[in-house]
C-alpha cells in the first residue's frame, strides 16, 4: 500500500539583512542552514554567507575526510571566496565522532567570532547539528561514531538512552531549512548519483582501497562508500550497486527529514525556505 508523503512545511521568505541584524544585536549567535541531501542547502548557505559576511562550518560527518570528494559531494567550487571549516581535516580511514565534531566546531566557532565574522553552520548530519546547538554532553562511552546512518532519535536525544544530557552552553541559533518535495529530491538524487559515477566515484574509492584504507572502514562510512566498495569486492554487480545505492540514499534523505521534524517537535524553530 502506497503511503502519502507528509505535507511540506510552509516556505518563508527571509531577508539576509534581518538575519544579520539579529546577530549584530546579540539575539542570535549562530545561523544554521540544514536540509536533506540534494535539497540545495550548500548553495543557499554560500549565497547567504556572502550577503551577511559569514564563514561556513560544515556539519557533514564524512566531508571531514581528505580524498573522499566525489562520494561525499564536497562540491568545493560552490564556495568560491567564502571561507569554510571542518572539510578535509582528516585522512580517509580515520574514525570521527560527534564528540570530535563538538570540539572542532567550537574551535572554528571561536576563531570566526574573534575575527568579527558570522558563523554559519551548514549540513545534513542532524546528530552533529543538535549536539552543538543544544550543547549535548556525552556520557561514558555512549558516543556514536560518524556514519551515514543516524541512529539516535532526535525526540529522545536528551535521554539516558542516548547517553546525552543538555549543557548550559546551548547556542541561540537561527535555523533555516531547505525545502524540496520527496519526488523532486529523489529525482535529484538519482541524477546526481549518475553524474558522480561518470565523474569517477568508483575510481576514487578504488584509489582509497589501493592507498591502504580497509574495505571494512570504507563500508562503515555508509552509502556510496559501502555499496561501491562491495561492488569492487565482487559482492554486487554494477547495476545492482547503483540501484541499491539510489534506494539507500532516498531512505537516508527521508531519515534526515525525520530528524529535522523531530527537532521541531522538541521545540526548535526552523524557518523553511525554497532554496535558490
Amino acid at each position: 500500500m502506497k503511503t502519502t508523503p507528509a505535507a511540506l512545511p510552509e516556505a518563508e521568505i527571509l531577508k539576509p539583512e534581518e538575519i544579520k541584524s539579529l546577530y549584530d544585536k546579540g539575539e542570535i549567535d549562530l545561523v544554521c542552514v540544514l536540509g536533506p541531501t540534494a535539497s540545495g542547502k550548500t548553495r543557499y548557505a554560500v549565497e547567504l554567507a556572502r550577503e551577511i559576511g559569514a564563514e561556513i562550518i560544515s556539519a557533514d560527518s564524512r566531508q571531514v575526510y581528505r580524498g573522499m570528494d566525489i562520494g561525499t559531494g564536497k562540491d568545493l567550487e560552490e564556495y568560491g571566496e567564502v571561507p569554510y571549516h571542518l572539510i578535509d581535516i582528516l585522512p580517509a580511514g580515520e574514525q570521527y565522532n560527534v564528540f570530535d565534531f563538538q570540539r572542532d566546531f567550537h574551535k572554528a566557532y571561536e576563531d570566526i567570532v574573534s575575527r568579527g565574522r558570522i558563523p554559519l553552520l551548514c549540513g545534513g548530519t542532524g546528530l552533529y547539528i543538535s549536539a552543538v546547538t543544544r550543547g549535548y554532553k556525552w556520557e561514558g562511552e555512549k558516543i556514536p561514531l560518524s556514519s551515514a546512518a543516524q541512529s539516535v532519535n532526535p525526540d529522545k536525544a536528551e535521554t539516558e538512552e542516548s547517553g546525552t544530557s543538555p549543557e548550559a552552553g546551548s547556542l541561540k541559533c537561527f535555523f533555516i531549512g531547505t525545502l524540496v518535495s520527496r519526488e523532486e529530491r529523489n529525482r535529484k538524487i538519482d541524477k546526481r548519483l549518475e553524474a558522480r559515477l561518470q565523474e569517477g566515484m568508483i575510481e576514487e574509492i578504488q584509489a582509497l582501497l589501493d592507498s591502504g584504507v580497509s574495505a571494512e572502514r570504507l563500508i562503515s562510512y555508509g552509502l556510496e562508500y559501502k555499496f561501491v566498495t562491495e561492488y569492487l569486492l565482487g559482492e554486487r554487480s554494477r547495476e545492482e550497486m547503483q540501484e541499491r545505492l539510489a534506494i539507500a540514499i532516498h531512505q537516508f534523505a527521508k531519515r534526515q527529514m525525520t530528524w529535522f521534524r523531530g527537532m521541531e517537535r522538541s521545540g526548535v524553530k526552523i524557518h523553511w525556505v525554497n532554496p535558490l
